[in-house]
């Protein structure tokens, strides 16, 4: 049997192995990822990450989507792994460990934790994208992981499913495809966001990369200062802050309540 944890960043949920040991001998990762993130059939999760041991910070991971495709980032995950890296003595307070995006610190204040990524690249602004006789008007930026943010007047009833997916397989973007935000700006500190997540393949409840783009691609347009509040479709918020240098973004943190859901012991019939 398998020790995991269940964790739940702002609605984002994961399953957690600490195999800092190196003990864990289930085979392909991809696979098992695919297995035990099946809702009703399994533990069910938008994503699996496996923590072990590294020479260069307190710890790395390895994260996979839910359909089994390994992801450079993911914002809550990462808020998730830094609170039980933290409560379980794994690292201390502040924290850094290895991704494939970059190093990522953290800093935890009991169940808020507050998490630095990377600086955005690949910034696109103002691209105009045909797909399926419809126009859609983006900025394209990465921040940890590809996102296209297209701004709406109200984010509530769109149609993120079919919108999301129409953008995320567009040829623009192609091999890698896109996570995509849908964006509505309310005031200067607040927006909403709702996300259609790559390698999910459908609407997550909450993307901390994601609320990180939009709020950086509104930033780009003058519409929000730091730090922002962002609503995401839990009906919890998340906070970015943010600074820039010469024209550029930089010391960009992210930071929000994360819930340890239950710890249990996978059984092989689980992931087999």
């Amino acid at each position: 049997m398998i020790e995991f944890y269940k964790m739940s960043g702002s609605g984002n949920d994961f399953i957690i192995i600490d195999n800092l040991d190196l003990s864990l001998d289930i085979g392909d990762l991809s696979s098992f990822a695919v297995k035990v993130c099946q809702r009703k059939v399994s533990v069910g999760a938008d994503g699996l990450i496996v923590l072990e041991p590294s020479d260069t910070a307190d710890f790395k991971w390895r994260f996979f989507n839910s359909d089994g495709s390994m992801a450079e980032m993911c914002g809550n995950a990462a808020r998730c792994v830094a609170r039980l890296a933290y409560l379980k003595g794994i690292a201390g307070n502040p924290m850094c460990w290895e991704t494939i995006a970059g190093v990522i610190h953290a800093e935890i204040n009991d169940d808020l934790i507050k998490v630095k990524l990377t600086d955005p690249s690949a910034v696109e602004i103002g691209i105009t994208l045909d797909a399926d006789g419809q126009t859609f008007i983006l900025d394209s930026l990465d921040t940890g992981v590809p996102h296209a943010v297209v701004f709406a007047e109200d984010v509530n009833d769109y149609d993120v499913a079919g919108h999301g997916r129409l953008i995320r397989y567009h040829q623009r973007f192609a091999p890698r495809g896109t996570n995509v935000d849908f964006a509505m700006v309310l005031d200067q500190h607040n927006m909403k966001v709702r996300t259609y997540e790559r390698g999910v393949e459908g609407e997550t409840l909450a993307c901390g990369t994601g609320c990180v783009a939009a709020v950086l691609a509104a930033a780009t347009h003058q519409l929000v200062e730091s730090p922002t509040d962002v609503l995401v479709q839990s009906g919890e918020t998340l906070r970015i802050y943010f600074s820039k240098e010469g024209g550029a973004f930089c010391e960009i943190y992210l930071e929000g309540k994360v819930k340890i859901i239950y710890q249990g012991m996978l059984f092989e019939e689980a992931y087999r």
